[in-house]
């Protein structure tokens, strides 16, 4: 049985990766620009209270469980900065170069051992608008802020994230291998172990079957 999720994002990279992330499960992941949704203003403070809100905002407007996902570059030099920000680091409407021009400039002549960063990324699935225990996973990647761009791949800070992982910029990764080890395929993998165990035979993601009083954390 084909079960649709609703993605609170119009960012069409992250889509890109989840649909990857998820081809070979049983859940299609839908864009909420499929259903007309305008995105919810993001006004938390965290990634997660962002995350919940988005979340909640799509499957108000759809119908459908929601996953949504907050995510950015924390620099250690500039005190976890972008942070949440880090879309909209040189701007409400900055563009992944401005944004990335800013972040080198701010880092200018900063020496390798000051350039730490990590991704974080956070994933929430709500099975409906009212859910009162959204699932929620982190995933992280470890790396620091190269003094140029490198590779073509990817998108947002990609060309300057050097994964320590991996020897390379994470723009450098070719999308199959960037989807087994970013901050967003950590948090993924958690979420997917969560909603498989949330979603046995009989029970239809969202609401469960009759009869059914377990109580799922």
């Amino acid at each position: 049985m084909t079960i649709e999720i609703v993605l609170a994002s119009g960012n069409q990279g992250k889509l890109q990766e989840f649909q990857t992330l998820l081809a070979k499960t049983q859940f299609r992941v839908l864009p909420q620009s499929d259903f007309a949704v305008v995105g919810a203003e993001e006004t938390g403070l965290s990634y997660v209270e962002n995350a919940i809100i988005k979340a909640r905002h799509a499957s108000h407007c759809t119908g459908l469980p929601a996953i949504a996902d907050d995510s950015g570059l924390e620099v250690d030099y500039l005190n976890g900065a972008p942070g949440i920000y880090s879309a909209r680091f040189a701007g409400e409407s900055a563009s992944d170069q401005d944004n990335n021009s800013k972040l080198l400039k701010l880092m200018e002549n900063i020496p390798e051992n000051q350039r730490s960063a990590r991704f974080q990324c956070v994933l929430v699935y709500m099975r409906n608008e009212n859910d009162p225990a959204p699932t929620v996973c982190q995933g992280t990647w470890e790396g620091r802020v190269l003094t140029r761009p490198r590779g073509k791949h990817g998108f947002g800070y990609d060309p300057l994230f050097y994964a320590l992982d991996q020897g390379c910029s994470s723009a450098q990764l070719p999308a199959q291998k960037k989807n087994l080890v970013s901050h967003r395929a950590r948090a993924m993998l958690a979420l997917l172990n969560i909603i498989h165990a949330m979603t046995p035979e009989g029970m239809v993601l969202g609401q469960p079957a009759e009869g059914d009083t377990t109580q799922y954390d």
